[in-house]
């Protein structure tokens, strides 16, 4: 089974503060799926979205 994050925890993991990554989201700068009305964060598409992000910046 998928291991899906909350905000909390990819705000956590991401170091960043909710209220970047909820903008983000908005944005549609970062792979999200709402479940039952909550923003829920696949682990391995946020490892690869941070995997292009690197390849992406001099």
């Amino acid at each position: 089974m998928e291991e899906l994050l909350t905000i909390d925890e990819l705000a956590s993991y991401l170091k960043i503060s909710k209220h970047t990554l909820y903008k983000m989201v908005e944005k549609g700068k970062i792979p999200a799926l709402k479940v039952a009305n909550q923003w829920r964060f696949k682990r391995e598409d946020i490892n690869m979205w941070l995997e292009k992000q690197r390849r992406f910046k001099p």
